[in-house]
């Protein structure tokens, strides 16, 4: 059988160590030491990425706009299969009591009350129920490996429609003799799941009631088929992915060029916040006269992954090179914030209540876990944060309290308790110095995993007042890591080429103040 005892195939979400080289030799002329003038004039990458053209606009056509639209769906269904374990298709249910699925319904009804009425006639009309063993043994054939052709011969022989079209001429043909072959036929092929499916079908007795039956077991063994091929594809989607999109991403490039407008905004921003940053820093003694420090390209591309973390995704478009990993990050993103909201009351009860609940660390388990189960759903609209974190204040008071007078301590007065609910409600104020503090060492914390060459062999140290939050932190950022990775991997021949029209129109606008300056 061809699922028995199948595993789902599990890769590294990481490509090989050859990939990373790729990345490394496109950004290579964008080091920091050699950001030399001809390395940013030259054209190593697809030469439809420049952020700016002074050509007018080609006008695309609707067929262009259809083929990228494919090489689009192809590309992330590939990356969602390669980077997903957990991926695998399901069968569309139309929503309980409505219209379509009350008309499916009623028609599927309609046609097997017509094969009952058939069937029961005198004598017998067959013709449906022999068109239906047709299709039946289609389905069955199409599920049959290149080598197994005992088993298509014997499908086809007790199959033949043209046969049991001349036994039923003359009233010999065995409908329910052919529907048992059918069900042992199907037992044979379907996988371990599907066995008590096939035993349901064996006690049942109507024959309209089984063929009805067979073809949804039927249904559910294509999709397990589906999901089976889906799964012995991964990994050679994840040796070859990198190449894959690349190509892809290069084809949509061609049809629609302004298919990195988005990523170079992305990467412009970054850029300009860098530039900022580097203007306002003081500048040593007997450095006046000395030439203006460049821009890293690695660290403006790092920075520019780090605003993911802060992305409003209801509002804002992600970058096009971004778009296959969108609701990773996403939901990335609303973890992250959910983390941080936790290491804040954290914090806040340490500073408060620390001394007194020193040595009980089942109780900060126990803050956590009620903490983080008020906080589910928080990235909705209709979450009142204000509102949880007040009910989240008053539970904590009442765990404090509880283990205070367990302890034979006597507990929290009013005062302290209304002050920690406070601070806790507090927490959603926009500039809150507590959540600036947390978030700041948590974009450390990220921004160090960045520079790792391998994050999941050595994660960095977290952070002070992060402790509470570890675990949970190390996982989210070794999974943003991979997506970051995989993303530069992938995308680092067009990032490298955006840099070096952002960095050298940057680097040649500087000379030509200084020039005017000193004129």
């Amino acid at each position: 059988m061809p699922f028995n005892g199948e595993k789902q195939c599990v890769g590294e979400d990481q490509p090989s160590d050859s990939d990373s080289s790729r990345f490394s030799e496109s950004m290579a002329s964008l080091s920091d030491s050699e950001c030399s003038r001809q390395s940013f004039t030259s054209d190593s990458s697809s030469k439809s990425s420049s952020p700016a053209s002074t050509s007018p606009p080609r006008v695309v056509t609707f067929d262009e706009v259809m083929a990228a639209a494919r090489n689009l769906s192809n590309m992330t269904l590939a990356h969602e299969i390669a980077v997903n374990e957990n991926f695998q298709l399901k069968q569309d249910a139309l929503p309980e009591n409505s219209l379509a699925s009350r008309v499916k319904n009623i028609v599927h009804q309609a046609f097997w009350d017509v094969l009952q009425s058939e069937l029961n006639a005198e004598p017998p009309e067959y013709e449906h129920a022999i068109k239906l063993f047709e299709e039946i043994r289609e389905i069955l054939l199409s599920f049959l490996t290149p080598g197994g052709n005992r088993l298509r011969n014997q499908i086809c022989e007790v199959l033949d429609t043209d046969l049991i079209r001349q036994q039923a001429e003359h009233s010999a043909v065995d409908i329910q003799g052919l529907a048992n072959y059918v069900i042992s036929t199907m037992g044979k092929l379907c996988a371990p799941v599907r066995d008590d499916d096939i035993r349901e079908l064996k006690a049942t007795n109507d024959i309209v009631e089984v063929l009805r039956q067979i073809f949804h077991v039927l249904d559910l063994m294509k999709m397990d088929m589906v999901n089976f091929t889906i799964r012995s594809l991964r990994p050679h989607l994840q040796r070859q992915l990198v190449d894959y999109e690349r190509t892809k991403f290069q084809e949509i490039l061609e049809e629609t060029p302004n298919a990195l407008d988005q990523t170079t905004e992305w990467i412009k921003e970054s850029v300009n916040e860098e530039l900022l940053s580097l203007s306002e820093t003081p500048l040593t003694p007997g450095a006046e006269n000395s030439s203006k420090p460049s821009l890293s390209p690695t660290l403006v591309l790092n920075n520019s992954y780090l605003k993911l973390l802060q992305w409003d995704y209801q509002k804002k478009e992600l970058p096009e090179t971004l778009m296959t990993d969108g609701a990773r990050l996403q939901e990335l993103t609303e973890k992250l914030n959910q983390l941080k909201i936790i290491a804040c009351l954290s914090l806040i009860t340490n500073n408060m209540v620390g001394a007194l609940t020193e040595g009980l660390p089942e109780l900060a388990n126990r803050l956590k876990r009620i903490a983080a189960v008020l906080l589910e759903g928080m990235n909705k609209e209709t979450f009142n944060l204000k509102e949880v974190l007040n009910s989240i204040g008053v539970q904590t008071c009442m765990e404090v309290n509880k283990a205070l007078v367990e302890r034979g301590l006597s507990v929290l007065n009013a005062e302290v308790q209304a002050n920690l609910i406070g601070q806790f409600s507090s927490i959603e104020e926009e500039d809150n110095p507590i959540w600036s503090l947390i978030d700041k060492r948590i974009h450390l914390y990220m921004k160090s995993l960045l520079c790792l060459p391998s994050p999941q062999k050595c994660m960095p140290p977290v952070p002070g007042g992060l402790a509470v939050i570890q675990q949970e932190l190390e996982v989210l950022g070794s999974q943003y890591a991979n997506i970051v990775n995989l993303n530069k991997q992938v995308y680092g021949p067009f990032y490298a080429n955006i840099l070096r029209k952002l960095l050298f129109s940057e680097e040649a606008l500087g000379k030509a103040d200084a020039s005017s300056s000193a004129n």
